[in-house]
């Protein structure tokens, strides 16, 4: 069964597109509260409003230095099957990942959720 969620249904509208990332959590930094490293390129789409209230988050793969914006595509979303909280994989222009190593990268953040990749 195909799963629904309202951070899913905006976040599928994004997927095959190019989108700007401001990075608010650069590689390397550490979570204000919970403090994990970000081991990505972590941040939002400015003006895209998650269910949470917050812009939509997205983690920004393929270069490894801290950024602060980033274009790129969304090439897939990481779907919280345990929180309305979905997140945009956007990678940069150029590179192809495979879902495990999606998986692999975002597991410091995603660890404590069911988290599936939907292409």
């Amino acid at each position: 069964m195909e799963p629904t969620s309202r951070s899913l249904e905006i976040a599928r509208s994004y997927l095959g597109k190019e989108v700007e990332v401001t990075i608010d959590r650069p590689l390397g930094t550490k979570h204000p509260t919970h403090g994990f490293v970000y081991e990505v390129n972590y941040g939002f789409l400015e003006g895209v409003k998650a269910p949470d209230g917050e812009n939509l988050d997205a983690y920004y793969l393929g270069v490894n230095e801290p950024l602060q914006k980033a274009k790129g595509t969304c090439v897939a979303i990481a779907h919280r099957n345990d929180n309305d909280d979905d997140k945009l994989i956007v990678l940069a222009k150029g590179i192809k990942m495979p879902d495990e190593e999606i998986l692999l990268k975002i597991h410091f953040q995603e660890q404590w959720f069911d988290t599936e990749i939907i292409r």
